[in-house]
């Protein structure tokens, strides 16, 4: 898959998670995610993360990829309730690339404001 198809894809999930995060729940998974139980999202992420974990203990390389494509479904659709984006993910990796993660990470701890 080239760059600009994956570019493609993440643009084409956001505009549909931002058409139907408006549409009646009863149709629409994505408006019964935003619109329902505010919890429901959060241990729906859980659960979707716990898959990619199992997935991998498994060994299985197909099952991970799509328990990962589930997980970041559920996580555009938690970036779309808070008004972000994917880009917004991909600026905050930019913005640490050519920083080591355990420096990243003692940089993050003392900077709990963003």
């Amino acid at each position: 898959m080239t760059i600009a198809r994956v570019e493609e894809v993440l643009i084409d999930l956001e505009k549909a998670i931002e058409e139907r995060k408006d549409a009646d729940p009863e149709e629409s998974y994505v408006a019964s995610l935003l619109q329902g139980d505010p919890d429901r999202l959060l241990k729906k992420i859980g659960e979707e993360a716990t898959e990619v974990i199992l997935a991998s203990k498994s060994g299985r390389p197909g099952a991970v990829s799509s328990e990962s494509a589930d997980l970041v479904f559920h996580l555009m659709v938690l970036l779309a309730q808070h008004g972000l984006g994917f880009r917004d993910v991909l600026a905050c990796i930019d913005s640490r690339s050519g920083v080591s993660g355990f420096q990243e990470k003692s940089l993050r701890s003392t900077d709990k404001s963003s």
